[in-house]
């Protein structure tokens, strides 16, 4: 008996893990459509697969960008830095545009009346105060409250200080030394946490199978009309913003590489994020793909992908433009040039602010609403169907991320195309990216 169990737990490892995870969110749609609401009885389990993936996020941030301020020099992190924040900028810009002029073409929500119902929203901070936020008072509460951008800004400021401090240092002294010991301490620590990540993601089958069986437990799959309408805008936009801008555009013109090996190397990240709907809670299997499987260096994904999953709300910015047509066709008003540019920058700079965590752009709706003068009811509408629309956009945001990263690392020399997925795709007289001379 123990011995068949083994062969079948060998059998069952033997399966790629993605498939695995696929299969259980497959598998567990299906229970929560045929048992109904009983299903939610299991979330538990999936909620306990996401608190483990948000355990490891401070660690592995901290771990991966204290070897990133090791490797590069202060210069090139601010060269890197600003190629990643400008891309980033550019790309959410792009995806709130494709977003309005789909929402136009679409019309969601005309033809039904508003619905009223109280909603609870938190003032949105100003872009101001936003930058203020960067800065943390106190950098262990920032990393005790999860306050990426805060945890980022002081992790980067403390291993940069290193760097200097090692450069000045007598070459036997006992302070560069320590600095060297923790560096390596660094280093070892971000292997321990992305052996961690896979453990994880073997629990994570369970995992997603629960948080699946859970949602269709309790939404069923009642969703017609304006709803259903909704949702294909937003899944016609990020269509365009991932075939366009990510696989053409970045992967295809500016890289050079093939999407479709882009999508084999990173389709763990995105099974994640589709299940979790999370983007920072995804941050360490996104890390873990661009090590292994896109072969990015350390020195750029380490910067590039946190900071990603705070503020490359790619998928959030796009739904919020949407989110606001949506309203204003059932409020009966039609939204002018002017105000779809307010729109624009709005969104803009609130998917900045917006946590990579489950439906935190219903905080952010409430900025774009009143900007131009809309009911915020429609957050109260669209609350009920949010869950599952929020997991294509977090599933675009991490793609965004990922194809942002592996630019950077193009065009930094960080980016081996002689490996990884990369390796059956590129031939070799013209696959050595990773060599800074050929670009």
């Amino acid at each position: 008996m123990a011995s068949q169990l083994l062969r079948l737990w060998r059998r069952y490892r033997s399966v790629p893990i993605v498939y695995r995870i696929a299969a259980a969110f497959v598998l567990g749609s299906i229970v929560g459509l045929l048992v109904g609401p009983p299903a939610q009885r299991l979330e538990p389990l999936g909620d306990l697969f996401v608190r483990l993936l948000e355990m490891i996020i401070v660690p592995i941030i901290v771990f991966t960008l204290l070897m990133a301020a090791e490797r590069l020099s202060p210069t090139n992190l601010g060269k890197i830095g600003g190629q990643t924040l400008l891309v980033y900028m550019v790309t959410t810009t792009v995806a709130i545009v494709i977003g309005l002029g789909i929402s136009n073409v679409m019309d969601p929500g005309s033809g039904i009346t508003l619905a009223s119902g109280n909603v609870n929203t938190e003032q949105a901070p100003s872009l101001g105060q936003q930058l203020l936020n960067i800065v943390p008072t106190n950098p262990i509460s920032a990393m005790a409250e999860g306050n990426i951008l805060a945890i980022i800004f002081f992790v980067l400021v403390f291993g940069i200080g290193m760097t200097l401090v090692r450069e000045e240092a007598d070459a036997d002294s006992s302070i560069r030394n320590g600095i060297d010991t923790i560096f390596e301490t660094a280093e070892a620590g971000a292997e321990v946490m992305f052996k961690v990540v896979w453990g994880i993601m073997e629990y994570g089958v369970i995992g997603v199978f629960a948080l699946m069986a859970a949602l269709f437990g309790e939404i069923g799959i009642e969703a017609i009309g304006a709803y259903a309408m909704l949702s294909l805008t937003l899944a016609i936009a990020i269509a365009l913003q991932m075939t366009i801008v990510y696989f053409l555009v970045i992967l295809r013109g500016l890289v050079g590489v093939s999407p479709l090996a882009f999508l084999r190397g990173t389709r763990e990240a995105l099974v994640t994020a589709l299940s979790i709907r999370s983007s920072s809670g995804t941050l360490p299997v996104s890390m873990s793909n661009a090590e292994d499987n896109l072969r990015i260096d350390e020195g750029v994904y380490s910067f590039s992908l946190p900071l990603g999953a705070t503020i490359n709300m790619d998928g959030t910015a796009m739904y919020l433009g949407i989110v606001a047509i949506f309203a204003a066709n059932i409020a009966g008003v039609s939204l002018t040039i002017t105000q779809q540019f307010a729109i624009l920058v709005t969104a803009l700079l609130a998917s900045v602010g917006t946590a990579g965590v489950p439906s935190a752009s219903l905080v952010m709706m409430a900025a774009v609403l009143t900007q131009v003068g809309l009911p915020l009811e429609v957050i109260a509408m669209i609350a009920g169907i949010d869950p599952f629309l929020d997991r294509l956009r977090t599933m675009n945001n991490v793609a965004g991320d990922l194809a942002v990263s592996t630019l950077i690392g193009k065009w930094n020399g960080a980016l081996d195309l002689t490996t990884g997925v990369w390796a059956d795709e590129v031939s070799t007289g013209d696959a050595i990216a990773g060599d800074p001379s050929t670009d």
